[in-house]
């Protein structure tokens, strides 16, 4: 009776392990890190090592700050679990994950991977590719993948994505009509003109041209190098959005009150620097190295003065960038556009100062209206970023977002400059054009 009964009881045992055993055949490790992430080096040895005391789990690592499809991937998965993504690593199990490194890390996965493997968990990676194709309108098992270009020394370069290059163009091309940089660069173009010599302002106009924009490239690097390790914290995002609301209302603020209270415009301190600076460039003009070297030292100088004026645009259009998880070879293309275009009104002003040795200034109100057009896009670009950030990577959606701006700018101008003085307002600090003199400056 007894070896009946136990003969019965394996019967009903042995085929329920033995279908257990077949379901549970490996169990997926998901550990998402970033590239130059410290807790990310400190974390993935631990995750390793767990798993090569499970034969049977299978670890896959996937680079998020450098790969759409790897950050996509993330989303998706995040989204499956109800999961918010503040950090990296990111290490899924299952219905279970961690985010950062501690202490009892490797005992928790333990936990997790032999309850799985007894019992068996669902594979959250599995989930998320389906989703993602069925939203492509894909099928497979595989991550959609974007189309690239392979390149000579440089690899493969992913150009799928047409709204990042158009935004990264259109931005530079605001941003390059900076009244502070055209300031400097008028001001010197005008002092080097009265050496009388061509090939002194070519030397002199293209140095500084050079430095400055190299200046400008490694402050941009490095901006996007820590907006890329901290790019899943929601509160970096706010943070961004923040500080580009704060300096497109300030440059709004400018058009209308110029350098009343706080301004992103360089003050008088550091004008009377910027103009001693040139008085040394000049006086060094009687020797080519020391023209070069005095000419670099200013650049330098002028490019850490006139920093205020010159962050707002960087800050917003490399959190773009680090949002997007774009690659580090996509982003030097994507800089390099930027810092071309950007330099496009510097070069049109220097080359035009080099060929007819006659200098043309900045002029306020000149200055007020490229405030008012780039706080703008300020504003509209950072309210994007708060309310709806995904709109920024359709090419459709991203012309819209930019006409709204320009259209918003020009509405203000001709509401500011015409209708509104043909009743007889104006508002702000700059006198209306019957109270300027004959040469448009303004009669104070």
């Amino acid at each position: 009776m007894r070896n009946a009964a136990i003969a019965l009881l394996a019967a009903v045992l042995v085929p329920v392990a033995a279908a257990r055993a077949e379901t549970v055949e490996t169990v997926a490790i998901y550990y998402f890190w970033g590239e130059g992430c410290p807790h990310c080096a400190e974390a993935r040895p631990i995750v390793e090592a767990v798993a090569e005391r499970f034969p049977s789990a299978e670890l896959r690592a996937y680079e998020v700050s450098q790969s759409q499809e790897n950050a996509a991937l993330l989303m998706q998965m995040a989204d499956a679990l109800g999961l918010e993504i503040v950090a990296v690593p990111t290490i899924v199990i299952g219905n279970r994950y961690w985010i950062g490194h501690s202490d009892n890390l490797a005992s928790q996965i333990e936990a997790v991977l032999a309850a799985c493997l007894k019992d068996g968990c669902p594979d959250p990676g599995a989930t998320a590719v389906s989703r993602m194709n069925q939203a492509s309108g894909t099928s497979g098992s595989t991550i959609p993948q974007t189309t690239a270009v392979d390149l000579p020394f440089f690899g493969a370069i992913d150009f799928a994505d047409k709204s990042l290059w158009l935004s990264t163009a259109l931005i530079a091309f605001v941003d390059g009509f900076n009244p502070c940089s055209l300031w400097v660069l008028s001001i010197l173009v005008a002092l080097t003109l009265h050496t009388g010599s061509r090939k002194k302002v070519l030397l002199i106009g293209l140095t500084f041209i050079t430095v400055t924009a190299g200046v400008y490239a490694l402050f941009i690097a490095g901006l996007f190098t820590v907006l890329s390790v901290a790019s899943f914290a929601d509160w970096i995002r706010i943070v961004v959005a923040l500080i580009a609301l704060l300096f497109g209302a300030i440059n709004v603020k400018d058009y209308f009150f110029f350098k009343e209270g706080l301004s992103f415009t360089i003050d008088e301190s550091g004008k009377r620097q910027v103009l001693q600076g040139m008085r040394r460039v000049i006086d060094a003009s009687e020797s080519v190295w020391g023209l070069i070297a005095a000419t670099i030292v200013l650049a330098v100088g002028v490019s850490l003065i006139e920093f205020s004026c010159t962050a707002g645009f960087p800050v917003i259009w490399t959190d773009l960038l680090a949002a997007n998880a774009v690659p580090a070879i996509t982003f030097l293309f994507l800089l390099l556009l930027y810092l071309g275009i950007y330099q496009i009104d510097e070069l049109a002003i220097f080359l035009a100062a080099v060929f007819t040795l006659k200098a043309s200034r900045v002029q306020e109100r000149q200055g007020r209206i490229l405030k008012l057009v780039g706080g703008v896009l300020m504003l509209t670009l950072a309210g994007v970023m708060v309310f709806n950030p995904a709109l920024m990577d359709d090419l459709g959606s991203s012309v819209v977002i930019f006409a709204v701006a320009f259209v918003t700018s020009g509405l203000v101008l001709v509401v500011h400059r015409k209708i509104l003085q043909l009743f007889g307002i104006w508002i702000g600090t700059e006198k209306a054009p019957e109270q300027r003199g004959p040469s448009g400056a303004v009669q104070r």
